[in-house]
């Protein structure tokens, strides 16, 4: 849905329509997905503008519409989702990043997102930060 919104400039409600209309309908998540979509939609160019000050070197039009919209989603979400664990914000969009995108997708989502993280949700720690900081530890590199 937001990769119709960037690309041809429809609104929420209109790819809502034209979405659903093939789908199965469980309300729950049609109501989850649309609440983001909306919340995207609405918070894009604050959204647009921390992952342009977070994407050292790439201006958005750069990105892949795929990578971009990922990014948007995962940013949001961290933002104005506070139940959503971040590990589990940052292992979904990478997966969709790697699934939709292209080969260096799911690395270039992965570490501007691990960025962002540490940034807006500094006290939550994803899964690979916890495993380098085992490493770290194990190796003598832990802080005294």
């Amino acid at each position: 849905m937001l990769f119709q919104i960037d690309l041809i400039g429809s609104s929420p409600d209109e790819v809502f329509t034209y979405f659903w209309d093939d789908q199965e309908r469980f309300d729950e998540q049609r109501n989850f997905a649309e609440d983001l979509v909306r919340g995207v939609h609405e918070h894009r160019a604050e959204l647009d503008e921390r992952i342009v000050g977070s994407a050292r070197n790439w201006k958005l039009e750069r990105m892949s519409t795929v990578d971009r919209n990922v990014l948007r989603l995962a940013v949001y979400e961290l933002l104005h989702q506070p139940y959503t664990p971040a590990a589990v914000i940052l292992d979904e969009a990478i997966e969709v990043a790697k699934k939709f995108g292209s080969e260096q997708s799911g690395s270039f989502v992965n570490g501007l997102l691990d960025n962002m993280r540490r940034e807006l949700r500094p006290k939550e720690r994803t899964r690979t930060a916890a495993a380098g900081d085992a490493a770290d530890e194990a190796a003598g590199n832990g802080e005294d």
